[in-house]
């Protein structure tokens, strides 16, 4: 295994230009950690926000680390490691604190708990773009809002990663998701994933969107809202929740305050898809979940593009904040 790895830093925060590649030192495995040879990298739109400055925890810089997601084989393990074994397939995303531990680079080592297993038969890129986005959408959909069979769902913000799988995981139950998204050109794309509706947002308020959820449920509105948008639309988008349903709120891309929905009674949870995975219970379920769909072809990452090398980051950064694309975005190394 050699002595450095070319590691993507930042020194300070702002755009996608203060990504730099560098030479970084690499220890080999200490007890209980992993080192992974990377194959390929998922984006997340956490990382994006790490990196300016603006996620809900702050860099260490300078030479901050950043990523939690990717799909690699296991060169070395540490002492008392069982599993992993070297040569394995696996994906990296539990527990990993991004300025010290963040995956983008060509080797990592990480805990082993930060690990788990990628199905045979799952190519990298695959691998890269499914940990986060099932997990999350298996955790906030299944754990937490308990969503079952002949449920609506109505999922905002649907053509993005989590959303893309938040569709497919509805499905997999014999749940009925409804999808929103702000453009026509992305609806005919989400009814092929499985979306039994794709309500288009562009040119609509919200109360517009509550009362089409409303119709297509036949008035009784959705039992369960997946929303990662929050802001102002909060509110009454929620007026389109069925009396006793559940909002699960895994996200705020709209950082304005948002107001407590009027329409009760219902329930508002919110989901941090590291608490679930903390735990060696929470990532044997939702691993378990994710390979299953894996293996049997249930489930398809919807891979937006991807883009080869470490050197691509900053313009993987920059399509990512464009908005333009559907899924994940992939670096392969």
């Amino acid at each position: 295994m050699t002595n450095t790895a070319r590691t993507v830093l930042f020194h300070e925060t702002g755009g996608p230009d203060v990504l730099t590649v560098e030479d970084v030192p690499l220890r080999g495995p200490g007890p209980g950690e992993v080192a992974v040879r990377v194959e390929a990298l998922g984006l997340n739109r956490a990382e994006a926000l790490f990196r300016s400055g603006t996620y809900y925890y702050q860099p260490t810089l300078p030479a901050s680390r950043l990523g939690y997601e990717a799909a690699g084989i296991v060169e070395a393990v540490g002492e008392g490691v069982t599993e992993p074994a070297v040569g394995d397939p696996v994906t990296t995303g539990p527990g990993i604190e991004m300025s010290a531990r963040g995956v983008y680079a060509e080797r990592v080592v990480l805990p082993a708990s930060s690990v788990v297993p990628r199905p045979d038969g799952v190519d990298a890129v695959t691998g890269a773009a499914a940990w986060l986005t099932y997990t999350t959408a298996y955790g906030g959909l299944l754990e937490t809002a308990g969503l079952r069979p002949g449920d609506h769902v109505l999922i905002t913000g649907a053509s993005s990663g989590v959303g893309t799988a938040a569709i497919q995981v509805a499905r997999r139950i014999g749940a009925v998701p409804l999808a929103t998204t702000r453009t026509a050109d992305k609806r005919d794309r989400l009814l092929e994933l499985g979306a039994a509706e794709v309500i288009v947002t562009g040119g609509s308020t919200a109360q517009d969107v509550a009362k089409e959820v409303r119709r297509l449920t036949g008035g009784g509105g959705a039992e369960v809202m997946f929303d990662a948008i929050g802001g102002p639309d909060f509110r009454p988008l929620a007026e389109g929740l069925a009396a006793g349903g559940s909002v699960v709120v895994y996200g705020w891309l709209d950082g304005s305050p948002a107001e407590l929905p009027w329409n009760w009674p219902f329930t508002i949870h919110t989901y941090a898809n590291g608490v679930l995975t903390a735990t060696p219970e929470g990532r044997r379920r939702s691993t378990a979940f994710l390979n299953a769909g894996l293996a049997d072809g249930g489930f398809r990452p919807v891979v937006g593009e991807v883009l080869d090398g470490l050197d691509r980051i900053r313009d993987a950064h920059r399509l990512m904040e464009s908005n333009t694309h559907i899924g994940k975005i992939v670096v392969r190394i």
